[in-house]
């Protein structure tokens, strides 16, 4: 009895275990609004010690619970949730944002990381739930129209990169580039060969978020290249359990709009009215140019990404992802594959901490070179293909006698693009390990090394064969393309770092110090036309390998935050750069900063229900450029003669040595920033925006203009030659319209308006831009005390109907001649305004946005009508040629000096949709064991814009010279989360 009473004992005081271990609920914790995982959200059993955290995919799992016990789900940023336990095995939960507690979220503002609340500068971040949707195949489109001050402008190439500005930029004729860092790498803004752009090779899937630091005062950390400000690309870390998230995305895009020509029908009543000696020239087809060179277009984007806890140690993510982007152009695709691995691991109780990040992308492109021009001016009456043409049996205006291609003609466009070969492929491969120990000994102070690698290897081949009219010479019979080219781009990183971290009573000290390394080396190879026959060498050619000299940039930094009271604080920071591009004398340069906020709210407004959180910011700064190319023109250098210019002894060909141009005494162009930022909060957070106000002044600009005669080895060079100003203003607003339990509808609007002015120029006026058409010169100008890149051109008469006078253009200096002195500035391609508005609505399990921006008062010169838009380019190389229907408005006859029109700048303004979305989320798929999202939408949905061109979203610097149009897209695809 006895052993009986024992062994009941011990299974009473073993069943409560058994029990336990039985008890295990797992789940998925939700953005209410979003729908998007939350990592890192604590569960815990109210009133136990014990808990656990989500992973990065928002999936826990919580064990040894009993009946009655009350789960609870935390997060900054959110409201709390409370969960009986019931034996349930999953719970799933959706948490909702806490506007009191938003200003907790932690940004990353380089070697470190600061509290939203705790910012002195001009900061933004955005994170997964705020990304645009849609076809966002590089990363910079995540964000386009999102932050107040940035503009984003891409191209409707395939995988092609985008012109980010930042504030307007602050060069003229260095880099307006921001800096791009990812996970901790700065990148090189430059393009490999094979590869679209610099950020191509990014899979935007793997991006956690994206932080811009707009002013000095942030930047200053950073010191060289960060005058055009930073942007800090945080890509996502592994997670402790076994998740699966599988992405898929299918679209079908078309051409929008075309270049207004005639019709064959109206063609040959203007030939007939126009050129009636040319009818006979005129074809029998009814041919559209322009859709011949455009097609329908296929989209499909795959990634998977698989999370989990390896060797239960090391939190690690692998991301697989491949995407296929048809272009507009016949012929034109992106295809990339990319591999992402992050281990993020951490021992020693949480004081060693080791990052590691790689990425790997495959990209192949096959270019299609714009054919837009041709497509404009081809006869619409003659047909793409021919009976018994020699050319591949394309249409082609050659001599039937002797096969030799009529000049000064264009060729057919169809075929330009189905002849030729243009393929291109890009390896790369970059990441970062980074090791940060907190000491035992010393536990403020923490030892953080940051060792990054980047390379990408590239080559390209063009073929086209002889019998493709635009390859070769275009006055004979072409021999053909065969060109081949390589390149190599390499950049390494070491930055290493102490951060020291205490509270003093009221005060907070946060400091960071440090020391950074990185180092760009390249080379590219070109084998020429191998198939010319005019080369001296015959049909060799001559293989040419450019090796850059290294560029190195050393840094020392260090940056201080003090906090008093969680009220005042006051950021200085310093650093001081060394760059190998200039000379020893001018090599280090100091870019210092300091900021300083108030939190008012407490101190001025503490018993006003109204306001919430209010905080001034006032900050100073000053930041660096180098951009002057590769060479580092301060060394006397001396250049190889290339494949036309080399000395021939018999048949050996020795290479010319020739003097580069110097620019010895070149030194760093610098940038000072003033900002003065208010952000507020409104009725707890509901409502909640930023002030700021912002004035810019860059000296000792760099720029590649012209020397005296017989100062130097060449007629230009780099030159420091003057200074140039930008002030503005920046706002933006975030506000839940509509908060209940099952429905949320917020907004987020921001507006930037700025203006620059050139204050300083080494010579009255500098004409940039693009030569255009018929003139022999640019139509664009810096020139002090106007806007850079400003159209210098002649003010057009007009009769009395409001007709133009053809080459009828005001004597503004009344010498009664009419010249290029009689050219003014007229207006420039920037704008007034520029305006952002995102609108997300979540109904349930329904989710509903869309992207609108705009932009108002800037101008673009429509080069395509100026320089086509005239009765006598009928007439080309003894044939026909189309020209655009805006000739009906004005009559003109001859080009002479009409492109250089200030009646061509048109108005530019516009409001763009770029994407709307419509979801819906299945949260219990699979009998709970996955949640499926399926969603549709469309990509470009409109444009209004009274611009009467393609497209009124231009890139170069406001001139329209036919660009590569933006195709709109309907998308549809689905999200699958195990």
């Amino acid at each position: 009895m006895k052993t009986i009473y024992k062994k009941l004992l011990i299974l009473v005081l073993l069943l409560p275990f058994s029990v336990l271990a039985q008890n295990i609920v797992n789940g998925t914790v939700l953005d209410k609004i979003s729908g998007q995982p939350i990592p890192g959200v604590n569960v815990n059993v109210q009133g136990a010690a014990n808990g656990v955290s989500t992973d990065f995919d928002g999936r826990y799992k919580l064990e040894n619970l009993k009946k009655g016990d009350k789960i609870v789900f935390s997060f900054i940023g959110y409201t709390n949730t409370v969960v009986d336990y019931v034996s349930q095995k999953v719970i799933d939960v959706s948490l909702e944002e806490d506007a009191n507690q938003l200003k907790e979220v932690v940004i990353n503002v380089g070697y470190g990381t600061v509290k939203k609340k705790d910012a002195t500068g001009a900061v933004t971040v955005i994170t997964t739930k705020d990304f645009n949707k849609g076809a966002n195949v590089t990363a910079e489109n995540l964000l386009n129209g999102r932050i107040a001050g940035v503009t984003v402008n891409t191209s409707g190439a395939p995988g092609s990169g985008s012109q980010i500005r930042i504030r307007g930029g602050s060069s003229l004729f260095a880099s307006n580039d921001p800096l791009i860092v990812i996970d901790g790498l700065p990148i090189e803004n430059s393009v490999g060969t094979g590869s679209t752009s610099f950020l191509a090779s990014l899979n935007p899937s793997v991006i956690e978020s994206i932080t811009v630091l707009k002013d000095a005062s942030a930047t200053a950390i950073y010191g060289s290249r960060a005058s055009n400000g930073v942007i800090i690309i945080t890509t996502k870390k592994g997670g402790k359990s076994l998740a699966v998230d599988y992405n898929f995305q299918y679209g079908s895009g078309e051409i929008v709009k075309t270049i207004d020509v005639f019709d064959a029908a109206a063609f040959r009543t203007l030939i007939a009215d126009k050129r009636p000696n040319d009818v006979s020239k005129l074809g029998n087809a009814n041919t559209d140019w322009q859709k011949q060179i455009y097609r329908k277009t296929d989209f499909i984007d795959n990634n998977i990404s698989i999370r989990g806890n390896l060797l239960n140690a090391i939190p690690t993510r692998l991301t697989v992802g491949n995407t296929y982007q048809e272009g507009l152009r016949l012929t034109n695709a992106f295809n990339r594959t990319t591999v992402g691995l992050a281990m993020n691991p951490s021992f020693l109780q949480d004081h060693l901490k080791i990052k590691l990040n790689a990425n790997y992308s495959n990209e192949k492109n096959r270019f299609a070179d714009g054919v837009e021009g041709s497509a404009i001016r081809f006869d619409p009456t003659q047909p793409v293909y021919q009976a018994g043409s020699i050319y591949g049996g394309f249409f082609e205006y050659y001599n039937q006698g002797n096969s030799k291609l009529t000049p000064q003609t264009p060729r057919n466009p169809v075929a330009q693009l189905l002849q030729t070969f243009d393929n291109g492929k890009n390896n790369r491969f970059f990441g970062n390990f980074e090791v940060d120990y907190k000491f035992h000994f010393f536990p403020e102070l923490r030892a953080v090394v940051n060792a990054g690698f980047d390379q990408a290897d590239g080559e390209r081949s063009k073929r086209a064969s002889a019998f493709a009219a635009s390859s070769g010479s275009n006055n004979d019979i072409p021999y053909g393309t065969n060109e081949f080219s390589t390149s190599m781009r390499k950049n390494k990183l070491l930055d290493a770092y102490f951060a020291y971290n205490k509270t003093f009573n009221l005060l907070n000290v946060d400091a960071t110090a440090g020391y950074s390394y990185q180092k760009w080396d390249s080379y590219n190879y070109l084998s020429g036309n191998i198939n010319d026959p005019n080369l001296p060498t015959g049909k060799t050619g001559f293989p040419q390998t450019n090796i850059d000299i290294d560029r190195v940039n050393v840094g020392f930094f260090g940056r201080t935050n003090l906090t008093y009271n969680d009220k005042y604080i006051l950021t200085m920071s310093l650093r001081r750069d060394g760059s190998s591009k200039f000379n020893k004398d001018n090599r280090y340069a100091n870019f210092p900063a300091a900021s300083f906020a108030w939190k008012i709210k407490e101190d001025l407004l503490a018993n006003n229900t109204t306001v919430s959180d209010l905080k001034l910011r006032v900050g100073y700064g000053i930041t660096g450029q180098q951009d002057v190319g590769n060479n580092n023109d301060y060394l006397q250098q001396y250049n190889l003669g290339s494949g036309s210019s080399q000395y021939f002894f018999g048949t050996v060909a020795l290479p010319i040595a020739v003097s580069a141009r110097q620019s010895a005494d070149l030194k760093w162009e610098e940038t000072t920033t003033f900002n003065a930022g208010l952000d507020f909060g409104l009725y707890e957070n509901r409502v909640t925006g930023s002030v700021d106000v912002f004035y810019k002044d860059s000296k000792d600009l760099l720029a590649d203009v012209a020397t005296a005669d017989g100062s130097n080895f060449s007629n230009r060079s780099w030159q420091n030659i003057g200074s140039f100003t930008t002030k503005g203003i920046e706002f933006s607003i975030s506000t839940d319209v509509v908060r209940t339990e099952n429905l949320n509808w917020n907004l987020n609007f921001n507006v930037t308006a700025f203006d620059r002015k050139i204050t300083e120029l080494s010579s009255d006026f500098i004409r940039v831009g693009e030569n255009l058409a018929g003139t022999g010169t640019q139509g664009q100008v810096h020139k002090v005390g106007f806007a850079p890149n400003s159209f210098f051109l002649y003010k057009q008469l007009y009769d009395v109907t409001g007709k133009p006078i053809e080459n009828g253009y005001a004597d503004l200096n009344n010498d009664r001649v009419i010249n290029a002195s009689d050219k003014y500035v007229y207006r420039n391609p920037d704008p007034k305004a520029t305006f952002g508005l995102a609108s997300t609505l979540n109904h349930k399990n329904l989710d509903f946005s869309f992207n609108l921006r705009a932009s108002v008062g800037n101008r673009v010169l429509n080069a395509v009508n100026a320089s086509r838009a005239q009765y006598n380019f009928l007439t080309t190389g003894g044939t026909v040629g189309n020209i655009p229907t805006s000739v009906l408005e004005t009559n003109f006859n001859t080009t002479s000096n009409v492109v250089l029109s200030d009646m061509f700048v048109e108005n530019a303004s516009f409001l763009r949709m770029d994407n709307i979305t419509l979801g819906y989320t299945f949260p219990k798929w699979l009998e709970g064991k996955a949640s499926l999202r399926l969603f549709a939408g469309m990509q470009n949905v409109f444009v209004i814009s009274d611009y009467s061109g393609l497209d009124p979203e231009i890139a170069n610097n406001g001139v329209d010279n036919t660009i590569y149009p933006r195709q709109r897209s309907i998308l549809g695809g689905v999200n699958v989360k195990f």
